[in-house]
């Protein structure tokens, strides 16, 4: 007797096998959805990783140079000068190398008698021409003969004794920080009495901390032609940093009119359309421009017990 299957029997069976045959695809669609989520999560931390790790090197390797000469027109043999029993030189490179930024910190000269005072108190020294127009093309050509390759370059003004490392670390990180400068410097508040000296540089900035101008002359000037007692006029500070590759093309920069009117080597950077960003700091300058400079140093110095 032949046994048939029922309708029944027969529908359950195919009903059974769709709902397998469904689950194993709604199984296979999650696996799915969920490889291809963690791929994109994967994907995205790598790219996160490589982006932060390209960013944390950006001009990440510092040098500070800090170029001096001994035929200065207002100070010949400044750098030599004794400050409290040490040459000025050596305090200017004793309080950079402080400074957290710099990988390294060296002393460029023309002159013999700087070379061999700052070798003795353990000074790296590179030797420049005299042809050197400014600190900045000496910065360059030491630059060019340390033979390490450098992101940015500090200019460390040698008549400032008292430079703070904090200073240093901040015109560095601010450069880092302003991919389209290629130049930093620092501005300070302005004593009403520097108003009309000329060897105090002033400074004006735009609203996102970019220079606008330096003169030697008080900017901005008003119509009553007097100090403005409530105006905060900003004096500029000597250190400066340049992207290195900037660096290299500054010497090939004609010089300017405004740069020469004032002789004011940062104005070349300015008339020529690149960007220079500017930080402010709380900082009481304490330049040393003419021999007279030297014993107000020293009483500060007294005063804040600093050997």
């Amino acid at each position: 007797m032949a046994i048939c299957s029922s309708p029944s029997s027969s529908s359950s069976s195919s009903s059974s096998s769709s709902s397998s045959s469904f689950d194993s695809s709604s199984n296979a669609k999650v696996w799915i959805i969920h490889g291809i989520v963690a791929g994109v999560a994967i994907a995205a931390a790598v790219g996160a990783r490589a982006y932060m790790t390209r960013f944390n090197k950006f001009r990440s390797r510092v040098v500070g140079i800090i170029p001096a000469r001994f035929a200065s027109s207002r100070f010949q043999g400044k750098p030599l000068v004794q400050i409290l029993g040490k040459p000025m030189i050596q305090r200017t490179w004793e309080r950079a190398k402080l400074a957290a930024t710099l990988d390294h910190v060296v002393v460029a000269t023309d002159d013999e008698k700087i070379a061999d005072c700052c070798r003795k108190f353990g000074a790296d020294v590179i030797m420049t021409s005299e042809s050197c127009r400014n600190g900045t093309e000496r910065c360059n050509e030491a630059l060019q003969k340390l033979g390490k390759k450098y992101d940015i370059v500090v200019n460390i003004q040698g008549d400032e004794p008292l430079i703070e490392p904090e200073i240093i670390d901040g015109v560095v990180k601010a450069l880092q920080a302003a991919p389209d400068a290629v130049f930093s410097t620092a501005v300070t508040s302005l004593k009403p009495e520097d108003a009309h000296d000329p060897n105090r540089v002033k400074c004006v900035i735009d609203n996102r901390g970019y220079a606008i101008y330096f003169s030697r002359g008080l900017i901005p000037f008003n119509k009553s032609g007097k100090v403005n007692q409530q105006f905060p006029y900003l004096l500029h500070l000597g250190i400066q940093s340049y992207d290195a590759k900037f660096l290299k093309i500054y010497p090939d920069l004609q010089p300017t009119p405004l740069q020469l009117e004032e002789d004011l080597e940062q104005l070349k950077v300015l008339e020529n359309g690149y960007k220079m960003k500017v930080i402010k700091v709380d900082h009481e300058a304490h330049g040393v421009d003419a021999p007279e400079d030297v014993e107000k140093i020293e009483s500060l110095m007294r005063e804040r017990n600093l050997s």
